[in-house]
């Protein structure tokens, strides 16, 4: 439900004088990647990216692939990447750009999953890169490197001393203080490929640099929920384990390490009646993995997979639109997370953002009484992030949403169960 924007702005300033305690803010962005959509989407290409900007993206997961951009050796085309990269840096959205994909001249003919002959052409093309884009902070190399369909030879030594660290050295050499995010993992192996689990230990072993660890922790089955559901004794490692992802990296590169999960989501049913889940579900997993994610002080950011889903049943339908473009629940549960942190003595716990995550910002959390939404208490303020944290008390059933001023935007419903 969507109400009136300028009755809203007037009442906001009325709450401006009214501030309450919100959760402290952490250094965790949360973001999207869709190359397909943000490419050859529908539309201009400019509200596209606006779209991105209204739905409260901080990052935009962009894969810059080599093979496309340097097709001879020393000679690169970016005109396919410039407009997308330098149009989400006008609209103060950070791009993470994730270099990927030989060419052909760099790895003896081979396709573009084989890792080149040799170090020294990809540090070419990751300062190249660093060059076109100075503005680009963060930085990932390669794509789930660990699975045979991403990286051959399937090996972390390889990676390491052919990708991770001639990367490494040559983007800090001309962007010092940029971040680069080494691993990118699959949460498992798959056929002929590395666990996670192995492949940060054998990254470890070959003294692999990098600035954060990157892993894609989906779940490995439609039962399993950010929190709960994952294999905790086993190589795999998703969002439900997401602990020993933290415990994996400390071991390997020291504590203190910073974590990026950098591909994340839940496919639909409708339409994947084999692997996906209700849409409702689909948001409240959206919620709760922002949430979970929040918890652990090292993780920076978390990336949501897709914008918009394939129409190709046999490929991904996890994205927040549907195939044809109409809005999922996600959508909203993305703009404005809302979930239950606790439960305790007839009280409730609610933690939720106000996207984009920039300056304290006026909400109004609300309970729904018969089938009227009813103000809780007084208006509060987000703390300088847009987080917020509420303890209210609940009875069985309870329901609640947020309510966001400035634009007159409502959360999805969480039930107090």
């Amino acid at each position: 439900m969507r109400l009136v924007v300028r009755l809203l702005i007037v009442v906001a300033a009325v709450f401006a004088i009214l501030a309450s305690s919100a959760s402290a803010s952490t250094s965790i962005r949360y973001g999207v990647q869709d190359d397909a959509w943000l490419r050859y989407g529908p539309g201009k290409l400019n509200a596209r990216l606006d779209r991105l900007q209204s739905l409260g993206v901080d990052l935009v997961r962009i894969n810059l692939n080599w093979s496309e951009v340097e097709r001879s050796e020393g000679h690169f085309r970016w005109n396919s990447y410039d407009s997308i990269v330098k149009g989400l840096h006008r609209r103060g959205i950070d791009a993470v750009l994730t270099l990927v994909s030989t060419p052909a001249w760099a790895n003896g003919g081979q396709g573009t999953n084989y890792a080149p002959t040799n170090g020294v052409a990809f540090a070419d093309f990751a300062a190249a890169a660093a060059h076109r884009y100075p503005f680009v902070t963060r930085w990932l190399i390669w794509n789930e490197p660990n699975q045979r369909r991403w990286l051959r030879p399937t090996v972390p030594s390889i990676y390491v001393k052919r990708l991770l660290n001639p990367a490494y050295k040559a983007i800090h050499h001309v962007l010092p203080h940029a971040l680069v995010g080494g691993g990118v993992t699959a949460p498992r192996a798959a056929t002929g490929g590395v666990s996670p689990l192995a492949w940060i230990r054998g990254m470890g072993a070959a003294h692999a640099k990098l600035d954060a660890y990157a892993h894609n922790p989906y779940p490995l089955s439609p039962t399993e929920t950010p929190f709960t559901g994952g294999c905790k004794h086993c190589s795999t490692l998703t969002m439900a384990t997401l602990p020993q992802l933290v415990a994996d990296v400390n071991h390997a590169f020291g504590k203190g390490k910073r974590i990026w999960l950098t591909e994340y989501g839940y496919q639909t049913d409708p339409p994947d009646n084999f692997l996906g889940v209700s849409l409702e579900k689909q948001a409240l997993f959206v919620s709760q993995a922002a949430l979970r994610a929040y918890l652990q002080p090292r993780v920076d950011m978390l990336i949501n997979y897709l914008v918009q889903d394939e129409p190709d049943l046999a490929r991904w339908q996890s994205g927040i639109l549907t195939a044809t473009g109409d809005v999922k629940p996600s959508y909203q549960a993305f703009e404005l997370p809302l979930t239950v942190k606790s439960h305790r003595h007839g009280s409730l716990t609610l933690w939720g953002q106000i996207r984009p995550g920039t300056g304290t910002q006026p909400y109004v959390l609300e309970e729904l009484k018969g089938s009227t939404w009813q103000p809780v208490g007084t208006p509060a303020r987000t703390g300088p992030r847009g987080f917020f944290t509420r303890v209210v008390p609940a009875s069985p059933g309870a329901s609640f949403r947020v309510l966001q001023l400035t634009r007159g935007l409502t959360s999805s419903t969480v039930a107090a169960g």
